[in-house]
Formats: C-alpha cells, sequence, structure tokens
C-alpha cells in the first residue's frame, strides 16, 4: 500500500533531508518512526531533497507499506515516534501505486525570509536570515521579474549540482515587505541545486543598493557562476508547498 505524507519540519538539527551515514537527516528520522510504529523498513521517496538547515512547510514524500493503514491513525502514530524531533506528518492518505511524490510534482513553492533590523534575531534565530542594512524590497521585487519564464540559471547554479541542463522555468517571483520582515515567494516545477538562495543572495545586493535593478537581467544573461551574489543562508528558506496533478 503506498501512502502520501504531508510534512512539516524545522531543519536546523539535520543535515537536511537525505539520509547520510553518521548524521541526523529528516528522511532517517520519519523512516525510524515508522519502522517502530508497524515494524517494516521502508523507505521514503520525497519531492525534493533540502540542504542542510532549510526548512518545510508542505514537504510531499511516499512510502510504501505492507497492510493498509488508516491514514490518520498512520499520521498520528507515526508523529508519536517522531517526539522529540522538530518533525511533523501532517497528513498521511493512501495513493495509487504509481503515485511518485518526486516524479508526479507539477509545482514547488518556495519562500526565503529575510528580517531587515539591527537587532539580534530571537525567536527567529535559525529560521529567518537577520540583515541589518536597509533593504529596497521594491527594487528587489522589479530586478527579479527578469527571472520569471525560462531561462538557463548557470549563473545561479551551484558548483555541485546534478541537474543535467540549466534551463528551467520560474512561474513566478515576488519580493513583499511586511514591516521589518522581507519575503521573497518563488514558484517552479523543478530547481537547481541552490538556485534560490543564489537569487536571493543576488537580490540582496540590489535592496542594499550595491547593484542597480538591471544586474539581475545583466547576470543571468552572462550564464557565469562568479558573477552571481552571496549565497543566502539556508536558515531562512521553506518549502511551502508541492502541488500534484490532481490537486
Amino acid at each position: 500500500m503506498r501512502y502520501k505524507l504531508t510534512i512539516e519540519y524545522q531543519g536546523e538539527p539535520f543535515s537536511g533531508w537525505q539520509r547520510q551515514q553518521d548524521q541526523p537527516s529528516v528522511q532517517a528520522a520519519i523512516e525510524t518512526a515508522i519502522t517502530r510504529f508497524c515494524g517494516e523498513t521502508v523507505t521514503l521517496y520525497a519531492a525534493g531533497r533540502t540542504d542542510a538547515g532549510v526548512h518545510a512547510c508542505g514537504q510531499v514524500a511516499h512510502v510504501d507499506l505492507a497492510h493498509a493503514v488508516p491514514g490518520d491513525r498512520l499520521r498520528d502514530a507515526v508523529n508519536a515516534h517522531l517526539r522529540p524531533a522538530p518533525i511533523a506528518i501532517l497528513a498521511a492518505e493512501q495513493v495509487p501505486a504509481t503515485f511518485h511524490a518526486r516524479f508526479d510534482a507539477t509545482r514547488r513553492a518556495y519562500r526565503y525570509r529575510i528580517v531587515n533590523r539591527r537587532a539580534p534575531l530571537t525567536l527567529d534565530r535559525g529560521l529567518a536570515w537577520q540583515v541589518a542594512r536597509p533593504l529596497d524590497a521594491a527594487k528587489m521585487h522589479l530586478a527579479a521579474q527578469a527571472l520569471v519564464g525560462q531561462h538557463d540559471f548557470t549563473t545561479f547554479r551551484a558548483a555541485g549540482c546534478q541537474a543535467r541542463s540549466p534551463l528551467k522555468t520560474l512561474s513566478e517571483i515576488s519580493v513583499t515587505r511586511h514591516g521589518e520582515e522581507i519575503e521573497i515567494a518563488v514558484a517552479a516545477r523543478s530547481f537547481l541545486h541552490h538556485q534560490v538562495r543564489s537569487i536571493t543572495g543576488s537580490l540582496k545586493r540590489v535592496g542594499e543598493g550595491k547593484w542597480p535593478v538591471s544586474a539581475i537581467a545583466e547576470i543571468l544573461a552572462a550564464q557565469d557562476r562568479s558573477r552571481c551574489g552571496p549565497v543566502a543562508p539556508a536558515a531562512g528558506l521553506y518549502l511551502m508547498q508541492v502541488d500534484y496533478p490532481d490537486g
């Protein structure tokens, strides 16, 4: 029986989603919790492998179990075995055996949080990027629109990225300010490694006045990783939602 899990987690204590030898991971924590519940050795397949320190509000994964279990019972039992890890199964539902959390996904939405203030973070420590220099969110939003559509994103691609092509299509990107917080929202079918964090670091340069609004279009067209701004830290990045054809 195949189950679709919707998962929330705080990424700071983990080496990332993917199971790693001698390092705590979100995947290993959930697999262990499932084994403790039903006695089966399982493998989770996620919509995307988040890096160390990256958070999720709507990660999706699938898992196969030998016996049918009501979704609510599976959710509650796995959550009980996950305590006190900062991971929660928000929903569990049985799906057709053909469903694949990664390959069937049609859209992934990420959010990046910047707290734009001089005072140190307390409640948001490890959950956002603190930037002390004042940022112009309107200019950041305007510059970001050059990234919408299909482009060669080599400039914003990590050196170790394993994607076969640097071509990606951003369906939307916005930069909005809410008091001292700036939110960058990005959506696409799929992303390159470090793409959102690379874009965020470059937009920060525009926001603080070090680069003109036109710089983002220029460095995108250059297709040159050395032209990218600094990669933003993992702490501010959240996988918000993964969409599928059936909604």
